[in-house]
């Protein structure tokens, strides 16, 4: 199944995130567009999310007392409770900003999110130290089985598509602005094959523009991560000859210095003239950095949200039943497609939550997938396409 392209919803989510607004209030917080993906899910279930080709976004209706607010209309109602939550930290800004609102919207007490990265979020989800986990990878079948088992007691997890994340390929190169890499670039620049930034790969590909005779310093994650996992997915398939070893979430390519977590990578970039990382876009905005164009064979695209978005519209959906893991097509050619993506999963038990998280586990994944929608853009995120969106809404509403 290939997702609807998402041009009109992108156009709309350039909003601020959502006033917070407590339940409790009469006052009606309207966001940036429709509920078009949640309105197929409550008028004809799952057989109405492929009709779905309008806004990601969401209207939120106010209501008095907690019970009662709705969002998008799609069927979740505000629950007060805490939740505990890691994981991925190409996330963590998104997740701040989702957690702080719908604690205001909801009179909840969610906890900070752990943020870890995405190795550590899996384990605390399994070790029944979290409630949901973020993770820029789908569980592997080993992790599901050991899940289902010890977790969720006997039912499958969920892997839940929330929040598309490019990766950017953030510089600091003094005198260059205006930079286009391409795979086998890349491959070569993160396995130390090409070091100084006017070699002359890197000179063909950036005709007209002065490329010092400086240094590359490459910087990668220093722990288990979904986006190295999803940066060395995309080399294997967009640059195989260049790029040999496999996709994984731990680096083991020689040389580059390694750094924890997106913030870290970020800030060992702005500090180190001639450096390049792989980095959530958000991290690489609020720095300031430069961030290289790709090209992947049909012309440099510029890293955008609806760049992003397309890359994301090319996605396959593997998992079964309420499971959405995707495949991600990082190869793709398509015109104005930013390649370089990753989608951040919300990992959760379909059933088997305790009674005293389950309703607010529902209320806060049904809220990020609807209102929260509308706040990514501006946190260096896209939001979902509306006919995925309306898959997630639907397994949301479904968890017990």
């Amino acid at each position: 199944m290939k997702f609807a392209r998402i041009g009109a919803v992108l156009a709309l989510s350039t909003v601020t995130a959502l006033t917070a607004a407590a339940c409790g209030s009469d006052n009606n917080t309207t966001s940036s567009a429709t509920s078009a993906a949640a309105s197929a899910v409550t008028a004809a279930g799952s057989s109405a999310a492929g009709s779905s080709a309008g806004s990601s976004s969401a209207a939120s209706s106010g209501a008095s007392g907690s019970g009662s607010t709705t969002f998008d209309g799609a069927g979740f109602t505000c629950a007060e409770g805490t939740l505990r939550s890691s994981g991925s930290t190409a996330q963590g800004k998104v997740m701040e900003q989702w957690i702080a609102d719908f604690n205001a919207k909801c009179n909840a007490n969610l906890n900070a999110y752990g943020g870890g990265g995405s190795g550590k979020g899996i384990q605390d989800f399994i070790g029944n130290q979290v409630d949901f986990a973020g993770s820029d990878s789908a569980l592997k079948e080993d992790q599901a089985t050991q899940a289902a088992s010890q977790r969720c007691a006997g039912n499958p997890a969920l892997n839940l598509p929330m929040v598309t994340g490019p990766i950017a390929l953030a510089y600091n190169v003094s005198g260059v602005s205006d930079l286009t890499l391409t795979p086998e670039i890349l491959a070569g620049i993160f396995s130390n094959q090409i070091t100084t930034w006017n070699d002359a790969k890197i000179a063909a590909a950036n005709p007209g523009v002065t490329l010092p005779s400086l240094a590359i310093q490459s910087v990668h994650r220093a722990e288990d991560s979904g986006t190295t996992e999803n940066f060395t997915k995309y080399l294997k398939a967009a640059a195989p000859d260049a790029w040999t070893v496999d996709a994984a979430k731990s680096w083991s390519q020689p040389g580059g210095v390694a750094a924890q977590g997106s913030d870290g990578v970020s800030k060992q970039v702005k500090s180190t003239d001639g450096s390049i990382g792989y980095v959530e876009w958000g991290f690489a905005k609020d720095d300031g950095l430069n961030v290289a164009k790709i090209d992947n064979g049909s012309g440099a695209v510029e890293l955008t949200a609806e760049s992003a978005g397309k890359a994301v519209a090319a996605a396959t959906v593997v998992g079964t039943g309420k499971d959405l893991a995707l495949k991600l097509d990082y190869a793709t050619k398509e015109a104005g497609a930013y390649p370089v993506i990753l989608v951040t999963y919300e990992i959760v038990c379909s059933a088997g939550n305790s009674a005293d998280t389950a309703p607010t586990l529902k209320a806060f994944l049904g809220y990020t997938a609807t209102d929260g929608q509308a706040a990514l853009t501006d946190l260096g995120a896209a939001p979902l396409p509306a006919e995925i969106q309306a898959k997630v809404i639907e397994s949301a509403l479904s968890i017990a």
